[in-house]
């Protein structure tokens, strides 16, 4: 979400030919799966039930009397389960993010996860065990090498103890979020991907989907810009009443488990996840509230100044300032900037990074149906991540691929520690991929000697990071 949201109020321009773009990649997802009728994603769905089940029928309210050493085993074979689970998902994301206006992805989509939530319900009995070994116990059992191998995901897992229910309450919780939470979300997500925009322009009446008439928000022309915005404004407020819906019982819903759970804060889950303190949480949110007035505000006043008005539009928030001449950037002189700025940092960085180019693991032109935004996806250790974006020829794309690169790089090198020790917080995983965005502007930024360039930059990335943080 966070991310749709980011590239909805950050956007670049409207779609693009590829005579002025290039060509642009699609990914192939052939390495996860060769289809999604293949032989191989039906035989591993059976083999990891049985697996799954055969864990279960083995171990299942024996986890808190058995030694260290076959703990660690168990873990050894969960995770190549829970790895198996997480592969066929991932594809079924992966094909649904491509096109979430097709029925045949949708069912596909929906029929993965009712499937992989079945299996998964059979392997929810080692982490609830897990958590009812004491901690005095567990202590003893991490001197066990094997078993202390996954100290950092036992951690991890650990720190849900006080807020774990009955057993047969979180497999309920399990089996239900196909039909609640994950429904609704996926509900939001079909409806933005088929909405449809009528822009009135000089030249006619043009339709644009979500992503397209988001990026006019950034034309240079100021009656565009105020035509997108109208045109927004009506579209999503017809749409009032269901994205209401959805947001309300997403709301009431986490309401409902936060109680059961005994979360002190409705934030206070999420500060678990990502391992902060809710209180570190309020002191940000807190710092960044108290400096509305003098970051933000003072920004948007001077960008007034900048348009010769008092105070700034709605639909020029986003816009370019008067005298920005930014070409449209073709795909292959952004994949070069990025990866020469990677390379000045560390080539090891550039070479991973490369690989991503090399081999089809990114989806960069807009379509119709395809998901919004840019995401990085880790996939498993034994694949390797793909990245979404909706790339445009904006800097602003330069700088979302940046972005995005920067957490396949560290999901990449991440995996080497197998698949249930990779998993990375928000808090660690975002710092990666600023970093690489941060690479990037600074590169562009010291080739750049031009004083209106610079300034366009330099207010091009403030946007950016009041976009983010603010």
């Amino acid at each position: 979400m966070r991310k749709i949201l980011k590239k909805l109020f950050a956007p670049a321009s409207a779609s693009l030919s590829s005579k002025v773009l290039g060509d642009l990649p699609e990914w192939n997802l052939d390495d996860l799966f060769p289809g999604i009728d293949s032989d191989f994603l039906k035989n591993l769905l059976e083999r990891t039930d049985a697996q799954a089940k055969l864990l279960n029928t083995k171990y299942s309210g024996k986890i808190g009397n058995i030694s260290a050493s076959d703990l660690a085993k168990v873990i050894v074979e969960y995770e190549e389960i829970d790895e198996s689970l997480a592969r066929i998902m991932s594809y079924a994301s992966l094909v649904y993010a491509a096109d979430m206006s097709d029925q045949e992805s949708g069912r596909f989509y929906q029929s993965m996860q009712e499937q992989v939530t079945d299996i998964a319900t059979q392997l929810l009995f080692l982490t609830l065990e897990i958590n009812k070994i004491d901690d005095p116990t567990m202590k003893r059992n991490l001197a066990d090498n094997a078993l202390a191998k996954f100290e950092p995901w036992l951690r991890d897992v650990r720190a849900l103890r006080p807020h774990q229910l009955s057993d047969d309450i979180e497999r309920l919780l399990l089996e239900k979020q196909v039909v609640g939470k994950s429904a609704w979300i996926r509900l939001f997500d079909e409806t933005m991907a088929d909405l449809r925009f009528e822009v009135e322009l000089i030249t006619g009446t043009k339709t644009y989907t979500s992503a397209e008439v988001f990026n006019l928000l950034s034309d240079k022309n100021n009656s565009i810009r105020k035509a997108a915005a109208i045109s927004i404004g009506k579209v999503l407020a017809d749409n009032a009443r269901v994205f209401t819906l959805i947001t309300n019982t997403l709301a009431k819903d986490k309401e409902v488990e936060d109680k059961w759970r005994q979360f002190k804060e409705p934030v206070s889950s999420r500060n678990l996840s990502n391992f902060v303190e809710d209180d570190v949480v309020h002191a940000l949110v807190t710092s960044v509230k108290e400096r509305f007035p003098d970051l933000s505000h003072r920004y948007y006043a001077l960008k007034a100044r900048w348009f010769g008005s008092d105070h700034l539009n709605y639909w020029d928030r986003n816009a370019p300032l008067p005298d920005n001449n930014e070409p449209i950037i073709p795909w292959h002189d952004a994949v070069d900037t990025v990866l020469e700025s990677y390379r000045r940092f560390s080539p090891k960085l550039a070479d991973i990074g490369k690989d991503f180019f090399d081999n089809d693991w990114i989806d960069a032109p807009v379509r119709d149906g395809k998901s919004p935004g840019a995401f990085a996806h880790p996939t498993v250790p034994s694949v390797h991540p793909y990245l979404l974006l909706n790339y445009q020829g904006k800097t602003r794309d330069v700088m979302t691929l940046a972005h995005e690169l920067g957490h396949g790089v560290h999901q990449v090198l991440a995996g080497s520690q197998g698949h249930l020790m990779s998993d990375t917080p928000l808090t660690l995983a975002e710092t990666a991929s600023v970093f690489g965005e941060m690479l990037t502007f600074r590169k562009m930024l010291d080739d750049t000697s031009d004083v209106l360039k610079r300034r366009v930059m330099l207010a091009s990335k403030i946007e950016d990071m009041i976009n983010t943080v603010v």
